[in-house]
């Protein structure tokens, strides 16, 4: 039997981010071990074959089991309030488990249109294996509830969505899923179990890309599935040790060490991100700001009620320009920053600016991206941890410039 860190219970998430895992090797180690070994050694011939049919926990093999994996996934299990956790090659991954665990061909899934773009395509694709998926607009109640079909086995939302920041209420659709017999899945990305638990509101899987603000520093590629460890053993677990969508031990250590600072990192980049977003609505070179902690915002409210009163660190822009002139408009405010990162990443600490429409969501057809608000003068900013006063200036100097429409 693996061990337990043996804490004590009802510890607040803070503590358990610095703390859970697996009890330290007889070296006694204060940072967590890095396990870098592709396989385990048993015993005995009669030891290793009770271990290879499951019929003794142990680690086996590092495709679907290893020390440091276990430490991180236990963390972020216990961070996110569910049972079980599972971690992945990286956040597509997660996505691909979970789907390819819990559903067969002829079931189908209800997904929001305001997902991921890669999500969305890979979601689609599963259509050639006969789980059909149908997109619905994130805020619209009603429209999830009309897509639902004797065969939905799944709903699927990402909130805060990616790039325009739309809440969904996570009480309202796990209980629409489950009145339909189906899970309900959230994309915790944008928030982290740091602002956000969603088994807290009914949801049943919460899906993490650890590249993210798990990792917090742009370092490695990961992800991970939290939800009932009785569902995560036997159903994703059989399909982890078959495909090997396997994270290594190296980036699940760089996950665990990044766990350990998430709460501190979101509350300032939080802060930094409204402040900036106050100041982009009041210059006249932005049309619309979405940042879920904006009053405008349309389901502020919600938002604060779901994420802990803050609104995460991601922030949308749109910027004025004449018709037809959008995306030169926007690249040229992009190109013009001189401490802004350009790449398609978020959860840095390091401030990143790009164009959605041409990198994130660049694979879908123009009515999709329409469909989910991605327009061509669209910009989403993933705010590190600059100082504000530097990042307005960075900005200012592509707004300034820009010709009022």
């Amino acid at each position: 039997m693996i061990p337990k860190s043996g804490l004590p219970e009802g510890l607040h998430p803070d503590t358990l981010a610095v703390r859970e895992g697996l009890p330290a090797t007889p070296w006694g180690e204060n940072s967590e071990a890095l396990f870098l070994t592709s396989s385990f050694v048993h015993p005995d011939a009669a030891t290793a074959a009770r271990r290879f049919a499951n019929e003794e926990e142990a680690f086996v093999y590092s495709r679907f089991g290893n020390p440091t994996v276990m430490m991180m996934e236990r963390r972020l299990a216990a961070m996110e309030g569910t049972t079980g956790c599972i971690g992945t090659s990286s956040g597509m991954a997660a996505s691909l488990l979970l789907v390819m665990g819990l559903l067969k061909a002829g079931d189908h899934i209800v997904c929001s249109q305001s997902v991921f773009g890669s999500t969305l395509r890979l979601f689609q694709d599963f259509a050639r294996f006969g789980v059909e998926t149908s997109f619905v607009p994130q805020t619209d109640l009603a429209a999830w509830q009309a897509a639902m079909r004797p065969s939905t086995r799944m709903l699927f939302a990402e909130t805060p969505s990616n790039p325009l920041t739309e809440v969904c209420d996570i009480r309202a659709l796990a209980d629409i899923a489950h009145a339909g017999g189906a899970w309900l899945a959230v994309d915790n990305c944008f928030c982290s179990p740091a602002l956000q638990q969603p088994v807290k509101f009914g949801a049943d899987f919460v899906v993490h890309s650890g590249t993210k603000y798990l990792d917090g520093q742009g370092r490695v590629i990961a992800g991970a599935v939290c939800g009932p460890a009785e569902l995560i053993d036997s159903k994703l677990m059989p399909v982890m040790r078959s495909a090997g969508m396997s994270l290594s031990p190296f980036n699940a250590w760089v996950v665990l060490k990044g766990l350990e600072t998430l709460s501190i990192r979101l509350q300032a980049q939080s802060a930094r991100a409204l402040e900036l977003a106050k100041w982009l609505e009041t210059h006249p070179a932005v049309q619309r700001v979405y940042h879920p902690s904006l009053p405008s915002h349309p389901q502020h409210a919600l938002a604060m009620a779901q994420q802990g009163g803050q609104g995460g660190a991601v922030l949308s822009f749109v910027v004025r320009a004449p018709a037809g002139q959008e995306r030169a408009a926007a690249f040229s405010v992009i190109d013009a920053t001189r401490i802004c990162s350009i790449t398609a990443n978020l959860g840095d600490t390091k401030t990143t600016i790009t164009h959605p429409a041409s990198t994130s969501h660049g694979r879908l057809t123009e009515p999709q991206r329409q469909a989910a608000g991605i327009t061509q003068g669209l910009i989403r900013l993933a705010v590190g941890l600059e100082h504000v006063g530097d990042l307005q200036a960075d900005l200012a100097r592509g707004l300034d410039a820009l010709p009022l429409a």
